[in-house]
């Protein structure tokens, strides 16, 4: 009983502080269940990105009535996203996991630092190298890579690709849940395959995040209501986007 509260608890921190940062809780959530109940890394996988989507789903509902999803660049991630999903499930299996580590963990701090870098900057639209939509696509396909190699949300590259693009914190967070929705379909179809869920640990982190996640928007709303906080929630996500990613090349 002490083991479940406890994961109902898990699972409202991170339904509405990860849900309000746009992002899914994979990276969160897997490790709760390798370190707290030692899953094995398929199993892990299978049960994290199950754990994530039905608060990922209240999450982008709550977005979408506030009316704050743009339905036209997270498409176009989602459609980057869903093939880099297929392929990066087919190859994990040949990818040496101290590699994928060091590689996804380059590319988050990479991001997390580009983020802080265009607070202090402010870099001018017309100066990027690459388009919004070439951008926009090269994150979904980030995005992709995660869930379906390690059954991860994905929600770093794609809430920092917004935000790198300029849309405002809390449209990003709507915009990333959104996109995550779809991902973590097709990711959660595919790992099921592969990975057998452990439906107890899971059970009580999807009623914890479920709560966490249909308080979220209001919390990201207030957040950002003021241009001094909307900074600091923009420079706390670049900064937890980099740390994330040394984290996660240990």
């Amino acid at each position: 009983m002490l083991q479940l509260i406890s994961l109902v608890i898990i699972g409202f921190l991170v339904g509405i502080f990860v849900i309000s940062l746009g992002g899914g809780g994979g990276a969160i959530y897997l490790g709760v269940l390798s370190g707290l109940f030692r899953l094995a890394p398929a199993a892990a996988a299978a049960t994290s990105i199950v754990t994530a989507l039905p608060a990922l789903v209240i999450g982008a509902w709550s977005y979408y009535r506030k009316g704050l999803i743009d339905f036209k660049l997270g498409n176009r991630m989602l459609l980057a996203a869903i093939p880099s999903i297929i392929v990066g499930f087919l190859v994990s299996p040949l990818i040496p996991k101290r590699i994928y580590k060091i590689v996804i963990g380059l590319i988050l701090v990479i991001l997390g630092l580009q983020i802080i870098y265009q607070l202090y900057h402010n870099a001018p639209q017309q100066k990027r190298r690459l388009s919004p939509k070439t951008a926009s696509i090269l994150y979904g396909i980030i995005g992709g890579l995660m869930v379906g190699i390690a059954g991860l949300s994905g929600g770093g590259p794609i809430t920092a690709g917004l935000l790198i693009l300029g849309v405002s914190m809390k449209q990003a967070s709507a915009t990333s849940s959104y996109t995550l929705v779809g991902m973590s379909i097709v990711g959660a179809l595919l790992h099921l395959t592969g990975g057998n869920v452990d439906w107890q640990a899971a059970g009580g982190l999807i009623v914890g995040s479920l709560l966490g996640a249909f308080l979220a928007p209001s919390v990201i709303i207030w957040l950002t209501s003021k241009p001094s906080r909307a900074f600091m929630v923009k420079l706390f996500m670049g900064i937890f986007i980099a740390i994330m990613g040394c984290m996660s090349m240990k």
